[in-house]
């Protein structure tokens, strides 16, 4: 797949630039602040109106903004948040089952326009693209494509892969502190089905990663899971509930 293929499986570019533009406007200000309105950010990027109110969507999700009817968005009052962001070594540890990868792809390629724009690159930069499938207790679980910046990574690859993507982060100080994910129910190609030791066309998971460390976009991936070994489990919490 291509890197533009990737990446819009991990978000959509249009309102991803409209969506970062205006967390960063938003970025500090003070609770009850007005949000950009949305045909000031129609007539600023010359996109849709649809495609400006999904940016805005995601971030009402995420609990930067909140929209008052008859009113206007508004910078919101922050959110408790819940859930651990864990990579999948550590998530299948909390599962009590043993993580391994196998490398596929690992290696420094040239960020095409579509995932330069996502990392915050110039296109051209490189990248450091590194494929994996991984098993839970022997049996295969999911294959995983990810992509990294090799310029807040310089070298990552120069002694091996590490075992752990985001311990190896972590020792360089850049562990992701945020993360938001998109999933989405499919049927297994050929290919994965082969990897993954399924019948073509069986149920799969895809989930596609954006993380950050603070105003460092770190990882950008995506995901197949086997559907019938894997559940995603997410958390809430009512507001003014206590993690």
């Amino acid at each position: 797949m291509s890197d533009l293929g990737v990446l819009t499986n991990v978000t959509g570019l249009k309102h991803v630039a409209v969506r970062e533009y205006v967390r960063g406007l938003i970025s500090g200000a003070e609770v009850g602040a007005p949000a950009p309105s949305e045909r000031e950010l129609v007539q600023r990027f010359g996109v849709a109106r649809m495609t400006v109110r999904q940016a805005i969507d995601a971030l009402v999700a995420e609990g930067l903004l909140e929209r008052i009817p008859g009113k206007g968005t508004y910078v919101a009052r922050p959110r408790t948040r819940v859930g651990a962001l864990r990579g999948y070594t550590e998530e299948m540890q909390a599962r009590g089952m043993l993580a391994e990868s196998q490398t596929l792809i690992a290696r420094i390629e040239k960020a095409g326009p579509g995932i330069a724009r996502v990392l915050n690159l110039t296109e051209g930069d490189p990248v450091i693209h590194w494929k994996r499938l991984r098993r839970a207790d022997a049996t295969p679980m999911c294959i995983e494509d990810a992509f990294l910046s090799e310029v807040l990574l310089p070298g990552f690859l120069q002694s091996g892969t590490p075992t752990s993507l985001y311990d190896a982060l972590r020792r360089r100080g850049l562990h992701p502190s945020f993360a938001e994910d998109s999933i989405t129910a499919d049927v297994a190609t050929g290919e994965e089905a082969e990897m993954l030791e399924v019948p073509v066309g069986s149920p799969v998971l895809r989930v596609a990663r954006r993380a950050v460390c603070g105003d460092k976009i770190v990882e950008v991936s995506r995901a197949t899971y086997r559907a019938d070994r894997f559940t995603m489990w997410v958390q809430f919490a009512g507001e003014g509930a206590e993690a």
